[in-house]
């Protein structure tokens, strides 16, 4: 601390001798100024007789003790008014404050470091005589008390505890400025927030089911050759898969059928064959061979049902094959869906329809868009999960079936809540609690009923209202000393 206090010290006089130099110094109309409300500090430039000076190019900072807390600011603006420099702040707490202020006059940089002190007004009436000590503590807080000095087995002398430091609200605690500013204790407004709730869940990519097709023998035959060898290629509708030798004497049948009609000019009679020729596979292609050269075949080409990618290939070349076997598996892989785990809690906020913002491990930084299409009508009993069906354009072709997602689901924004930033909670693990900030650095905790959180906000559904300030930074140090003197109570009133 004394090295800190002699850098500054070193500061001012560097300050001061360039000031000298050119004759020009600050003057601070207003060493107080009250704490935690807006106020307005007063400066001056004045020359070597005290003649105002006129300052363009003003700036300013104001930071909290130039002793110790040098990098927590107050909000600050800076403006000249009839000679005088006003700076609009307010000091959210009291003590020691530096208004380092800098602009230029007669061509000339201008720049030093005010101190101002803040203090709070006391609504409590002043008590006459020196302070009343009621008893000493345990200096490692421990519920022992004394009520006379003493030491500790250590050697350690017992705290004094005074009766302006005791309060009447169970838990409540009064700090010292000195107290304050150590712990950078910091304060803001309760609330209240409309804001758009996001789901977190976890999934996997899988196939959309509308997507998918199958290629089944329709006759008994054997595989003559391959067009489309094996799995992972991508095929079109109506591309070859495969050339047949036709077995079954049905097939033959019906070719002839159809032959047959086209000869005698029964073209309505033929129509009707090749329709239901092409529901045996057979392309239009090998109808028209058929229709020139007026001779059934049994060598049939057989083409894919729909556009994708071959996920399963079952035919081989020379293999034989009966009515119902599975030739083929093709997916359309150019969109999917990811199948997101979304637990029971959060289940109220999502609806059908909603956007959703997909990411992947391979590449974290890319986010994949996708819409809700179904809210499965069953929870896991195990996970109490409910899985909910995201459909997601695959792009590129960079997603994978099977593949793991984190899903961040944007719910409807919701009424307007009060809402605290999370570091004001204090959680002992049975209940939270956030301090208020009273008058004379007193502190009381209440005990809250949280909700959703929401980013660095959490909903408060009980024991605030809106316009309380509380500690938000600092606020673990009041717990400790809230412990310490409900447990000091505790033991004193047994």
């Amino acid at each position: 601390m004394q090295r800190v206090l002699f850098a500054f010290a070193l500061a001012l006089a560097v300050c001061a001798s360039a000031f000298a130099q050119s004759g020009l110094s600050w003057k601070l109309l207003d060493a107080k100024v009250p704490a935690n409300a807006a106020t307005a500090i007063r400066l001056q430039l004045v020359d070597g007789s005290g003649a105002p000076q006129t300052v363009s190019g003003l700036s300013v900072r104001v930071d909290m003790s130039p002793d110790a807390m040098a990098a927590m600011t107050a909000p600050a603006t800076v403006h000249a008014e009839a000679g005088v420099v006003l700076v609009e702040t307010k000091l959210y707490a009291p003590g020691r404050w530096a208004v380092i202020i800098s602009g230029k006059a007669k061509g000339k940089a201008v720049k030093a470091t005010l101190v101002v002190t803040a203090t709070l007004k006391s609504t409590a009436p002043v008590a006459a005589g020196p302070r009343r000590i009621l008893y000493y503590r345990n200096p490692m807080g421990l519920a022992d008390t004394s009520p006379v000095p003493r030491k500790d087995a250590m050697g350690m002398a017992y705290i004094p505890v005074y009766s302006d430091e005791v309060t009447k609200v169970k838990g409540a605690v009064r700090l010292s400025t000195e107290k304050m500013q150590r712990a950078g204790v910091r304060t803001s407004l309760v609330t209240r927030l409309s804001v758009a709730k996001s789901v977190r869940a976890t999934g996997t990519v899988a196939a959309d089911e509308n997507r998918q097709a199958v290629l089944s023998a329709r006759f008994t035959g054997f595989v003559e050759k391959l067009y489309v060898s094996q799995t992972g290629d991508v095929v079109r509708a109506g591309q070859p898969l495969m050339r047949v030798w036709a077995e079954s004497s049905e097939v033959l049948v019906k070719e002839a059928d159809y032959i047959g009609s086209l000869q005698s000019g029964a073209p309505e009679h033929a129509a009707m064959a090749a329709s239901l020729l092409r529901q045996y596979g057979i392309t239009q292609a090998d109808l028209t061979m058929m229709a020139k050269t007026g001779v059934p075949t049994r060598s049939i080409t057989i083409s894919a049902p729909a556009s994708g990618t071959v996920m399963e290939k079952n035919a081989v070349l020379g293999m034989h094959f009966a009515t119902g076997d599975i030739l083929f598996k093709t997916t359309d892989v150019s969109q999917l869906w990811v199948l997101a785990e979304v637990s029971e809690r959060d289940l109220s906020g999502v609806r059908v329809g909603q956007k959703a913002s997909i990411s992947f491990r391979d590449n974290p930084a890319a986010s994949f868009d996708g819409k809700v299409l179904t809210i499965y009508p069953q929870i896991d009993p195990a996970t109490r999960t409910v899985k909910v069906r995201i459909a997601v354009a695959n792009k590129e072709g960079r997603l994978r079936i099977g593949q793991y997602a984190e899903v961040r689901i944007e719910t409807a924004a919701s009424a307007a809540t009060l809402a605290i930033p999370a570091s004001a909670v204090v959680d002992d693990g049975s209940k939270q609690v956030a301090f208020i900030a009273l008058a004379d650095g007193l502190f009381e905790p209440r005990v809250l009923k949280l909700g959703a959180r929401m980013g660095d906000m959490v909903e408060v559904q009980s024991g605030l209202t809106e316009g309380d300030r509380i500690v938000t930074t600092g606020n673990f140090l009041l717990d400790a000393e809230s412990n310490l003197q409900s447990a000091l109570k505790t033991f004193g009133s047994k």
